[in-house]
């Protein structure tokens, strides 16, 4: 997979018609921190922790993607993508062990403003639309990282060797999750070819892009953390 790939189809035009947004998402400070093992260290682990109750909620939302999908083949393809992040959760809690979150110390936090928002967001549109309007508030968080990902991985300035980050990074370039993502892309276009994504297309980049700023809000939320985080230290 080629970042290239990104720009093809109706998801490329729906990236594109993004704009500023997205590459606001994309190239956010906290990705560039990561990149350069600079973030603050309470940024991450309060984008980790984050991360897992967001992930409860995407599982969510792939179970209601079964059940508007309408065959076996399609159906299958978001099982795929639900058992992925099912069995992601226990590896999710294996990596913040390392940086020294428990198991408790993440389930019993309270969600964030910034993930109620986003995870509420793609519900709604996925309770009040069809399997392409979720479709589309999907495909930021799934693509997205890949892009990210890959860019990172791809840039001689992103810093790998003694990176804090480096295996986050590593995972998101990751051939394994590169293939899912391109199964997910695969589906979307698919089910953009069946039921009208071209005509819905000014309604389906409406929720592209709001899922694409509910993004930059999540990893804002991260930094904002490390911001106070270094603030407390200087005082």
């Amino acid at each position: 997979m080629s970042l290239s790939m990104f720009n093809d189809g109706l998801y490329g035009r729906l990236r594109q018609q993004a704009g500023q947004h997205w590459h606001d998402y994309v190239s956010h400070t906290f990705v560039q921190q990561l990149a350069a093992g600079t973030l603050p260290h309470a940024a991450f682990q309060r984008y980790l922790t984050q991360d897992y109750l967001f992930l409860l909620h995407f599982a969510r939302a792939y179970a209601l993607l079964v059940s508007k999908l309408h065959t076996l083949p399609e159906m299958r393809a978001a099982t795929t993508s639900l058992n992925a992040i099912v069995s992601e959760l226990p590896l999710h809690l294996t990596y913040c062990a390392q940086w020294g979150l428990s198991e408790s110390d993440i389930v019993n936090d309270a969600e964030a403003p910034e993930t109620l928002n986003y995870t509420r967001y793609v519900l709604d549109i996925g309770h009040s639309g069809d399997a392409l309007d979720l479709l589309a508030a999907l495909m930021p968080c799934v693509a997205g990282y890949a892009e990210i990902g890959l860019g990172l991985l791809n840039n001689p300035a992103t810093v790998m060797r003694d990176n804090p980050y480096a295996a986050w990074i590593q995972n998101y370039g990751d051939e394994s999750y590169l293939a899912g993502v391109q199964a997910s892309l695969t589906l979307f276009e698919n089910i953009a070819r069946q039921r009208g994504g071209e005509s819905r297309f000014d309604a389906l980049a409406n929720i592209f892009t709001t899922a694409t700023r509910l993004e930059s809000a999540f990893w804002q939320m991260g930094l904002n953390a490390g911001n106070t985080s270094n603030a407390l230290i200087s005082a």
